[in-house]
């Protein structure tokens, strides 16, 4: 994807649902999602082992259609499982997948771009945000 492109995407997307979302602060999963709440993002963190309880104040849901309906979905997996997650977003109705630093898989990402979805691989977004000097926080709706 361009700048321009993962510019527009950050920017009007305004729910995000993480899977693979961690309550352990050395992960990045935990620092991510504390960015992004920060940013203005309504966040809801998917983690079967940690659902009922709350990340940065977030409640944790057990699954992915917990937390829809979603703009977008963030993928902390390894790239082995990210595929049955972009198909379950495809599924949810997701407007566009984000699978994190070193996650990569081309056959899911053809079925996304095919079902109209959005997906970024391979990047993080509290990184691009900061590369491309993004304000504070999302426009508000």
């Amino acid at each position: 994807m361009t700048d321009p492109e993962i510019r527009d995407l950050l920017l009007r997307t305004s729910r995000i649902a993480m899977v693979g979302a961690s309550n352990k602060p050395e992960r990045p999963s935990h620092g991510v999602l504390g960015f992004l709440i920060a940013r203005g993002y309504a966040v809801t963190p998917v983690n079967p082992g940690l659902a009922g309880g709350h990340i940065h104040g977030a409640a944790v849901v057990a699954r992915l259609a917990d937390a829809a309906p979603l703009d977008m979905v963030d993928v902390f997996r390894r790239s082995a499982d990210a595929g049955a997650v972009v198909d379950e977003a495809i599924a949810l109705g997701a407007k566009s997948v984000w699978l994190q630093l070193g996650v990569v898989d081309e056959a899911a990402a053809v079925r996304a771009r095919a079902a109209g979805v959005t997906i970024v691989m391979d990047r993080c977004p509290a990184i691009e945000w900061r590369r491309l000097g993004l304000p504070p926080r999302i426009p508000a709706e």
